[in-house]
Order: structure tokens, then C-alpha cells, then sequence
């Protein structure tokens, strides 16, 4: 989400990591995040240069230009629209040169921190490479417009078949739920323990779970992505980002980032699977509107687990 012959750039990712020396690697990456995010106008050729030199080839990320993608999405028809967020929109589209369902995701062009998440997701994503990680088959970096293009995924997000279900919808049975939370969780177990610098998700929850036709899971969204500590640290100091009920608590009140912050966000995801209940709704009783809250408020000895599971 072979190049098209009139792109000219096609910038090679690897399949794990950098290699060498993840105290440098980390440091190098963060730095070129900051760098490139600064420069707003930096055009695609020097954005496919800095990409190359970060990750030796094996699996290729294209540049495409903005004509090609407004053609592939009926110029960002309203139609296609299939989401959108704090960052931007995201189009179902169609690439006829690569014969090609795409999901083309369009940052808004108005802020400094969609043109950063633009940076950070595409060097995220070219470093990683993992079946419960969704594929990113490309970008566009065409003056101020910053587009990424991802692999589609047939059935949507997590949340669309989970959370607020439409009268006659039927839930997920269990053994899907219990499908999709195991290849939820290899995608972080990937993150942390086997890209090269770690790296730390920070955005972990329904919405960003998306669901393949068979229901196989791929997290997505990774603009929020931080590299995990380096140089025998055991936390990432940094501004509190995420999504209010996901958010571990320690990480909200000190600004310290782990791995374990992901830990603590995939715990309030397997409560909502179990549960089909948000991890914050205002619509129900104040004592109910916290999950975890309300979770740590039950009583072992005369739960009745039939009364809180969503099946």
C-alpha cells in the first residue's frame, strides 16, 4: 500500500532490521525523522535517498505521484472514503499498473505533525516486514501532499466488527476473537523483540487492527511508532501520545515509554474482545464507562462470566 515505469524511484526496505549496531541505528533514524519532518519541502527523490540508506533491499516501497493516486481514487471521491482520523483520510483505490486494491491514506497537508507521522510511518514500515504488520506498498511526497499507500484489507478494522455492532450484525465468535488476539499479539512481539531497533507502537487498539478476508489481523497506523531505548536505557522520555482508555497509565503520568506501555494497550484490547464493550463509553453508568475500571472492580467469587462476555 515492480514500480510503475514512470515513477523513476524505487526505494528498497528490509525484511527485519538494520543490522550493525542498534545504539547507532536508533540514533540515525531519529535523527532523520526530525530531519526530514523539518523539511517540509523536500522533494521525493531526496526523501527516496535518505530511505535508501537506511535499509538494504528486499522488498520494495514505490513513489508514486499525486496524478496516479487521484486517478486511483476517482479523485479522492467521497465515495471511496473508507475512514479517516486525526492525521487525514484514508480512500479505497485501485492501481491499474500494478492490477491493485489499495487503501491510499491522504495526510492532512494544514499540520506539522501529519507531515511528521508521514515520515515516521514510512521509516517505520521500511524497516519491518511481518505477516501481522500491514504492508506499505508505497508514497507520495508530490509538493505538500503526503500520501502513504497501503496493502487494502477486505473486512476493515477490528473495531467495525467488534464495538457497537448495527441491529442484525452478528458478533465475531470466539475463535476469531481469539485468532485475532494472537496475531495482534505477534505483530508487537515482532516490534519488540525482533526489529532492530525495537520499536515501540504506541497506538495500540481496535481502530488500528485491521482484518484481512479470512480475518487475519495487521496492525496499521504506526505515525505514533517510537524507536524503544538504546544505550542500556530502559525507557524512551517523550511527549504523551495515544488514545485516551489504551494508554498505560505509568506512560501517562511520567511521559516514560516501554514496550511494556504496548503490553498494557493489548490487555485493554483482549478486555474489549472478551467484553464487545469500548474501553471508554460515556453512554453507560459512571461506575461502567472506564473498562479497566470497571474489570477491577468485580468481584471473583460471585462473577457470573456468562453476564460480561459479548458472545
Amino acid at each position: 500500500m515492480s514500480c510503475f515505469s514512470c515513477c523513476g524511484v524505487e526505494v528498497q526496505h528490509r525484511t527485519g532490521g538494520l543490522g550493525g549496531n542498534s545504539n547507532n541505528n536508533g540514533k540515525s533514524l531519529r535523527s532523520l525523522v526530525n530531519n526530514l519532518s523539518r523539511k517540509a519541502g523536500a522533494n521525493k527523490q531526496k526523501i527516496a535517498e535518505e530511505i535508501q540508506k537506511v535499509g538494504k533491499v528486499k522488498v520494495s516501497a514505490h513513489i508514486f505521484t499525486f496524478r496516479e493516486l487521484a486517478v486511483a481514487t476517482d479523485n479522492f471521491n467521497p465515495d471511496c472514503l473508507i475512514g479517516e482520523g486525526g492525521f487525514g483520510r484514508v480512500y479505497k483505490g485501485y492501481i491499474e499498473n500494478l492490477d491493485q486494491i489499495v487503501a491510499v491514506k491522504r495526510l492532512d497537508r494544514n499540520g506539522t505533525q501529519g507531515s511528521r507521522e508521514f515520515f515516521s510511518e514510512v521509516l517505520m514500515l521500511s524497516l519491518v516486514n511481518h505477516q501481522n504488520l500491514v504492508n506499505l506498498i508505497g508514497y507520495c511526497a508530490d509538493g505538500d501532499q503526503r500520501i502513504l499507500v497501503y496493502e487494502y484489507m477486505a473486512n476493515g478494522s477490528l473495531e467495525h466488527h467488534l464495538l457497537d455492532l448495527p441491529p442484525g450484525k452478528e458478533p465475531l465468535d470466539w475463535n476469531t476473537r481469539m485468532k485475532v488476539a494472537e496475531g495482534a499479539a505477534k505483530g508487537l512481539e515482532y516490534l519488540h523483540d525482533f526489529a532492530d531497533p525495537p520499536i515501540i507502537y504506541r497506538d495500540f487498539k481496535a481502530s488500528n487492527i485491521l482484518l484481512d478476508e479470512n480475518f487475519n489481523p495487521k496492525l496499521s497506523d504506526f505515525g505514533l511508532a517510537k524507536l524503544g531505548p538504546t544505550e542500556g536505557k530502559d525507557h524512551v522520555s517523550t511527549r504523551v501520545m495515544g488514545t485516551y482508555g489504551y494508554c498505560a497509565p505509568e506512560y501517562a503520568m511520567t511521559g516514560q515509554l516501554t514496550t511494556k506501555s504496548d503490553v498494557y494497550s493489548f490487555g485493554v484490547v483482549f478486555l474489549e474482545l472478551i467484553s464487545g464493550r469500548r474501553a471508554i463509553d460515556l453512554e453507560r453508568p459512571a461506575e461502567e464507562q472506564n473498562l479497566v475500571l470497571w474489570v477491577c472492580s468485580w468481584n471473583p467469587k460471585s462473577l457470573v462470566l456468562s453476564s460480561v462476555l459479548s458472545l
